[in-house]
């Protein structure tokens, strides 16, 4: 693209020379990435301030660069106020617009967000609708999977992704989208068609002033749904109505709600829910008709999820019947309430539980249904939010019979200074303290006992263990195979 006609959607900009020769092949913000054709976008991040690289940019072949600082360069240099806001724009533009074209869903909230994009990849799917998801744990494209470094990427890379879903015959792209994307403006350019509201625990506090700042990035996605209406394009917001943001979040939208809940008179409802160790079931009732449903998905939780995904679905116009033969057919999702099954005598559950009220829900479940002895291992991530550290600890005491304590991504923490914010101050026994997170798995394995659960929680999918800057090959799921399989061994 011509780099004149890309930089006529931005009203006001300053240019260091004539532009209207220069044909831009690619959009970057990451200097090593820059090649011949590209412009270099300058963002000034947590870490790593990219105007400190416009001449390794240059070097590597970048035709142009767009900057809110003075900088030398022998290419221009476009100046403009915001470089982040100014790449959304930009990138829109460049890839096409790709959302304008494609129905976007995204969904936010503390709890949740994963499991709900692949409920409605399901739901889609069932409806023979080609799916596009961005998530916690990858984008994934039909049956294709990339890797993702955040939960919701910048705005340069995901209307790269969405343009690249139209290519493949995407017919709905689902994303999580962050309280961080939203603050920091990488959603921006992205047009939603629904936005679903999980719940709202305390979280990223290291980020956010406090809850109500936390709140407040939140109800972005809602504001951001736009403020008029098109009969042929319904934008709809999708809400919780059985917590208290709920009318934070419907004063935050103009367009269309849709509410779900299991209390009061929410529009998607569960009704006779019953709580099972191998099913949940429960009847939906809806605008378009009641159904009951029989899912292998536990746990209260998930209830919550299933409703959310089937609002949204139901905005989109997807049958009910549809929705429910999907929900049955789910067998899990990755790293979430997982079980670990190798012939023991004992339950063995993963989930990516690293949040106190995500904690709470799995335990909460798990306590339904244990026979004998809970045991859990967990523990708190490094560089982030402290305050957690405490509640967590609380809360496993508080629902298990036996508490591990361990490391979980100390990153350039000290592991054991995290373990003792954990435990400073708590009034109670029924806990052990093992720094290495292998250890501790094995330890809890080897005191389960027949019909005792052990819940492993912080991690869920993720197959690293993020110590100092260096990441390791580290997977809750294989591990605890390696401990059944050990105390089995040293049994006989």
């Amino acid at each position: 693209m011509n780099l004149s006609k890309l930089l006529s959607i931005l009203p006001f900009y300053d240019v260091s020379t004539e532009t209207d020769d220069i044909t831009i092949s690619h959009v970057v913000a990451d200097s090593r990435h820059a090649g011949d054709g590209s412009l270099f976008v300058c963002v000034e991040g947590f870490t790593v301030d990219g105007h400190e690289f416009v001449e390794q940019a240059v070097n590597n072949g970048a035709s142009a660069i767009l900057a809110e600082k003075d900088v030398n360069a022998s290419v221009p240099v476009i100046r403009v106020p915001d470089t982040t806001r100014a790449m959304a724009i930009l990138a829109s533009r460049f890839y096409g617009y790709p959302t304008q074209e494609l129905p976007l869903i995204g969904v936010t909230g503390t709890n949740g967000k994963t499991t709900i994009t692949y409920l409605l990849e399901s739901i889609f799917n069932q409806l023979n609708r080609k799916a596009g998801i961005i998530g916690t744990i990858q984008m994934k494209i039909g049956q294709e999977t990339y890797p993702v470094q955040n939960t919701t990427p910048d705005a340069l890379n995901l209307q790269k992704s969405f343009h690249k879903m139209i290519q493949e015959n995407v017919d709905t792209a689902i994303m999580e989208v962050s309280s961080h994307a939203l603050d920091m403006g990488r959603v921006q350019g992205c047009d939603f068609d629904i936005a679903v509201f999980t719940n709202l625990s305390q979280d990223h506090l290291d980020y956010h002033e406090d809850m109500k700042d936390y709140l407040h990035a939140k109800s972005l996605l809602f504001a951001q749904l736009g403020n008029t209406y098109n009969e042929e394009k319904k934008k709809f917001a999708v809400i919780n109505k059985d917590v208290p943001e709920y009318t934070v979040l419907e004063k935050s939208t103009a367009q269309h709600v849709m509410t779900y809940g299991c209390h009061g008179d929410a529009q998607v409802k569960a009704t006779d829910i019953s709580l099972e160790i191998t099913k949940t079931t429960f009847t939906m009732d809806t605008p378009v008709g009641s159904t009951r449903i029989n899912s292998r998905l536990i746990g209260k939780f998930n209830v919550y999820n299933m409703l959310a995904a089937s609002a949204a679905a139901i905005c989109a116009g997807v049958p009910l019947d549809v929705i429910k033969d999907a929900l049955e057919s789910v067998q899990g999702v990755d790293g979430r309430f997982q079980p670990v099954d190798d012939n023991q005598e004992f339950a063995t559950v993963v989930d990516y539980a690293h949040a106190p009220d995500s904690l709470e829900n799995v335990l909460q479940t798990i306590k339904e249904f244990a026979e004998n002895n809970v045991y859990v291992v967990v523990g708190c991530g490094g560089d982030r939010d402290k305050s957690k550290r405490p509640l967590m600890a609380s809360i496993a005491l508080q629902y298990a019979d036996q508490a591990i304590f361990t490391s979980d991504n100390p990153r350039t923490e000290d592991p054991q200074a995290i373990l003792d914010d954990m435990t400073d101050g708590l009034d109670a026994d029924h806990y052990t303290v093992i720094e290495n997170r292998q250890d501790a798995i094995y330890h809890a394995v080897s005191l389960a006992e027949k019909g005792d659960i052990v819940l492993i929680a912080g991690k869920g999918h993720e197959t690293y263990q993020e110590i100092g800057n260096t990441q390791y090959n580290f997977d809750d799921r294989e591990v605890a195979k390696e401990a059944i399989q050990f105390k089995v061994q040293h049994k006989k």
